[in-house]
């Protein structure tokens, strides 16, 4: 077969993509235990994460009612990478309201679909802070079309919840890293042993 019929390679699982950045860049924003702050906190901090990645273009400024925006709907995404993961307190009401305010957005950031001789690529057609949003959403619709959505995930460990592109055989991993799945062994661990000595004595 010549070069020019063959199909498009498929996405292995073990492969990451420049969507996949641009999602994880957006949803690693969070303030967690382990001493990452808060990117979203004000118009200020959000302007100044978004300086700092060029498909978002345009000018820097942001209000807080961007970044309380922003916030929304990276948590709505985390919400649904939790979900990935097999998270259970994410799952049920939570993940609906996740899901509904991620439908709201995709009617407010409407994308473009943009077609060369070399192929086909969604954008957001906005500006400002828009821009933002819409291209966070075009990132996940292109790397969902791959069929590898769900490798999107976000850290079982509370209070870590970091994004991560599960590279596992599998599709199986539930941790950001091997720390993570150490601590959590670690805090079932110990439940089990407190529930132990806490069992009535046998008669």
């Amino acid at each position: 077969m010549s070069s020019a019929t063959a199909p498009p390679p498929k996405l292995g699982p073990r492969t990451a993509t420049p969507a996949v950045d641009t999602v994880l860049a957006f949803v690693n924003t969070r303030a967690d235990g382990s001493g990452r702050r808060e990117l979203f906190g004000d118009g200020e901090s959000f302007a100044a994460w978004r300086a700092e990645y060029d498909e978002f273009g345009g000018e820097t400024t942001a209000t807080d009612a961007d970044a309380a925006a922003a916030r929304e709907l990276r948590d709505a995404l985390v919400t649904v990478l939790l979900a990935h993961s097999g998270d259970e307190e994410s799952l049920g009401e939570p993940l609906q309201r996740a899901e509904r305010h991620l439908r709201r957005a995709g009617s407010l950031y409407p994308l473009a679909t943009v077609i060369t001789a070399d192929g086909v690529e969604l954008t957001s057609p906005q500006a400002g802070v828009e821009r933002v949003f819409g291209t966070v959403l075009a990132a996940v619709t292109t790397f969902a079309q791959s069929g590898d959505w769900g490798r999107i995930k976000a850290c079982r460990n509370p209070p870590c919840h970091f994004g991560f592109f599960d590279r596992t055989r599998n599709g199986g991993g539930l941790y950001c890293s091997p720390g993570c799945g150490s601590q959590v062994s670690m805090r079932n661990y110990r439940q089990r042993q407190r529930q132990g000595s806490q069992a009535p004595p046998q008669a």
